[in-house]
């Protein structure tokens, strides 16, 4: 389990710092064995730096202080407005342009108007997608782009490929990967298909659990959600998304 770092308000009163960044991108680089530091600036917390730095698992954020002769790993916590600023961080600097993944590769799922968008790389043997899945079978007015990434039983990639290969491809999907008990596909799984594209570009992505899902401001979330997390985040992404088209 990761430590949370907890910093409360009387650190403000710490006078400010300034980081010698040079000093702490080599003392990071040499500690950690030779990873390429991508950035160093300064936290809400005075004399406390952010440090990232992309790893085999993808971006990672630790902290320093203004010399990098401490570091410090976990979260960073607002705790006056109980915000998890390393993870606000952490979904800002992942996010990609939600336009420039390739739909045409994953099966689409529509309800309502489908004017909230979700793209969500997922395997219908991971017990964590398919407790997401049945969460948004509850949700109305809503498109979600699924990209089939089967690695939990890669021995059963050929399921995926028969969901595309079937004439429907939604409730294919739907069938093996919502249901109470998987239910294949009888399609065979011999047509042409993207599961093999997908798996590449999720690998180019660091997608390395699934469910990940983007939403429609390209923000990027690992794991499971609640029902009402994802209401919010759909909602707040669809009026971003507005926002900028106007």
């Amino acid at each position: 389990m990761r430590k949370i770092i907890f910093f409360l308000a009387a650190a403000l009163l710490v006078p400010p710092a300034l980081a010698d960044e040079a000093r702490i991108r080599k003392a990071i680089e040499v500690k950690l064995g030779g990873v390429k530091v991508e950035g160093v600036q300064a936290t809400p917390v005075p004399g406390i730096f952010e440090v990232r730095f992309q790893s085999r698992d993808g971006l990672q954020i630790i902290y320093s202080d203004a010399q990098g002769a401490y570091f410090f790993t976990g979260h960073l916590i607002d705790a006056g407005k109980d915000q998890n600023l390393t993870e606000e961080r952490l979904q800002k600097l992942s996010a990609i342009d939600f336009n420039s993944l390739p739909l045409d590769l994953a099966v689409k799922v529509q309800r309502g108007n489908g004017k909230r968008a979700l793209a969500m790389f997922t395997d219908p043997y991971c017990p964590y997608c398919r407790r997401l899945e049945q969460t948004l079978l509850q949700l109305d007015d809503i498109t979600v782009y699924v990209f089939m990434y089967p690695v939990i039983r890669p021995d059963a990639a050929d399921h995926s490929r028969a969901v595309w290969c079937s004439k429907d491809r939604a409730k294919a999907w739907l069938d093996l990967a919502a249901g109470e008990k998987a239910k294949v596909p009888t399609a065979g799984a011999n047509c042409a298909n993207p599961v093999d594209k997908v798996l590449e570009l999720g690998r180019s992505l660091r997608i390395n659990g699934t469910p990940t899902l983007f939403f429609a401001n390209g923000e990027r979330a690992g794991g499971g959600m609640e029902i009402g997390q994802l209401r919010v985040k759909l909602d707040e992404a669809a009026r971003q998304t507005a926002t900028k088209k106007n």
